[in-house]
């Protein structure tokens, strides 16, 4: 599946519904830190992972971009650092140019009247005025993958953010649970239509029947009972 196919899915979806498709597929769950938060309120893209890990100056995330694809999402590693930013203006505008779909940032961002006025989507923890007072080596896997919290980000992964974080699943997976995550999203419409309709929550999951059942069996859980009855409320 190409960029464009995966960017048309996720259009109609959230990163809930792919989180939800994740627990209902088995996979593991590749959660961002919620600290990274997107920029820009409306925010929402998917993309292919271009990790980078960071070491005090822009020069890596140049050296990054010459391998960069459109729709590709930089994601980089400053180790979740609160005493630097790392970007500013200038390597959003880079990433822009190159036609990168967003930036996630695993650590701090700077100018950011400037990126608001630029317009990428920028996923980080916050802001700092301060940039980088420091110059480290780079390792071996500068270019290769990234760290975000404990979340282990290669190019074989794919990034989906929008307002309420960032997910990382794997590129083979990601068919699956963006199909998985479409049913589930159809299902969550039914029922909310139904709400709307007069019909409660409580009546469309059997509720009353799965308070007999639980007591009867105590071991007996509501994801069970949902499974059993097609709801979609928890997954």
């Amino acid at each position: 599946m190409d960029h464009g196919a995966y960017t048309r899915q996720f259009a109609s979806l959230s990163t809930p519904l792919i989180a939800d498709a994740c627990l209902r597929l088995k996979l593991p769950l590749r959660a961002a830190p919620t600290a990274i938060q997107a920029l820009l309120p409306n925010s929402h893209c998917v993309g292919r992972a271009l990790p980078v890990r960071h070491y005090g100056s822009v020069d890596i995330f140049l050296a990054a971009l010459e391998t960069a694809q459109a729709g590709d999402i930089l994601v980089i590693d400053n180790a979740g650092r609160t005493d630097e930013a790392c970007i500013g203006d200038l390597i959003v505008l880079e990433a822009q140019a190159v036609g990168l779909a967003a930036i996630v940032v695993w650590g701090l961002h700077r100018d950011t009247k400037d990126l608001l006025r630029i317009g990428l989507p920028v996923f980080s923890a916050g802001r700092c005025a301060a940039g980088p007072q420091r110059l480290d080596p780079w390792e071996v896997e500068a270019l290769s993958n990234a760290q975000i919290g404990t979340c282990r980000v290669t190019k074989a992964d794919l990034v989906f953010a929008d307002a309420d974080g960032v997910l990382f699943v794997a590129a083979a997976d990601a068919a699956e649970v963006l199909a998985t995550a479409q049913q589930i999203a159809e299902r969550e419409r039914q029922q909310a239509s139904a709400i709307q309709a007069g019909s409660t929550l409580r009546e469309q999951v059997q509720f009353q029947t799965y308070l007999k059942q639980r007591a009867l069996d105590s071991s007996l859980t509501f994801r069970q009972h949902l499974r059993e009855i097609g709801g979609a409320i928890e997954e």
